[in-house]
């Protein structure tokens, strides 16, 4: 049994992903999804919105993501409003980028693939729309006039549009306010992610039905989306494949980061520094870096 709640501010940071081709991946995720390019040292390309890092790549794959296995299903950046989404979805149009704009009735998304198939969410929450959650072992959405929804309906492109003002430019990069809002991984089996993910580090359950399970903290509907749609049992990807490197949990103190790294090691897990945080891998080989938040 899970002893304590994680600290409910904790949110999800940045996300490392390991790509093929440097160029090509910086030209995607500055040109299309509309993050920039931020300072730093070394070989990978941090790229962020209005100073906040969200994605840090790392060129120098063999191959792109290797399907069926563990890893990341999908990184999911939130944006602040309908606007903002509108233009993300109107520049990738303008680019003739394949999306899939998504209304899940409590968000709207949209959803893609960088070059080398790492999975991308763009969402902006809208509650003020109706529900989505969990009955009867599966998901069930209601709109704000209690209607039954299916919570995978195209987005209502006009009306989205309809935000977007006469001098707003599509090109222009992502605003303040823009963060990664959740990651979602593919698991070799859902109940020991739970055990990691909610026991151990306390993260609380906001769903679970057979083969997926949802956790977040203070009550936001999922800060990580746990799946076995690669397959029960999948194995982590081989080496030199494009994918994820590591995903980063941030605690708003370094009391909460402390709790967090003590109930790890009481359930026998392996924990390293690194990076100014804490490291520990889960059941299905992804690698979580847990530390304290930047001041904003």
């Amino acid at each position: 049994m899970k002893a304590q709640s994680i600290a409910a501010a904790t949110g999800v940071g940045a996300v490392d992903l390991a790509v093929t081709d440097a160029d090509r991946a910086l030209r995607f995720y500055r040109d299309y999804v509309g993050l920039t390019q931020l300072p730093g040292e070394g070989p990978e390309l941090r790229m962020g919105a209005a100073g906040r890092e969200i994605v840090v790549l790392h060129p120098g794959s063999e191959r792109p993501v290797v399907q069926r296995t563990s890893g990341l299903y999908h990184l999911a950046i939130v944006v602040p409003d309908r606007r903002e989404l509108a233009r993300v979805i109107g520049r990738l149009a303008r680019l003739g980028w394949d999306q899939y704009p998504t209304d899940h009735v409590m968000t709207k998304a949209n959803y893609l693939w960088d070059p080398d198939a790492n999975g991308i969410e763009i969402y902006t929450e809208s509650p003020e729309d109706g529900t989505l959650g969990f009955a009867n072992g599966t998901f069930v959405a209601y709109d704000k006039d209690g209607r039954e929804r299916s919570g995978r309906d195209p987005i209502d492109v006009d009306e989205l549009f309809s935000h977007l003002r006469p001098d707003d430019r599509l090109e222009s990069p992502m605003s303040q306010g823009t963060k990664m809002g959740h990651v979602h991984l593919h698991v070799a089996d859902v109940e020991a992610a739970l055990h990691f993910y909610h026991d151990l580090v306390g993260f609380d359950v906001m769903g679970h039905v057979p083969g997926v399970g949802f956790v977040s903290a203070g009550g936001y509907h999922h800060h990580l989306g746990l799946n076995e749609w690669a397959g029960r049992g999948a194995r982590p990807a081989p080496a030199g494949s494009a994918g994820l490197r590591r995903f980063t949990v941030e605690l708003p103190t370094q009391s909460d980061l402390e709790d967090v790294v003590d109930r790890l090691e009481h359930g026998q897990v392996r924990v390293a520094e690194e990076d100014g945080g804490f490291v520990a891998v889960d059941p299905s080989a992804n690698r979580v870096v847990f530390k304290v938040a930047a001041a904003r």
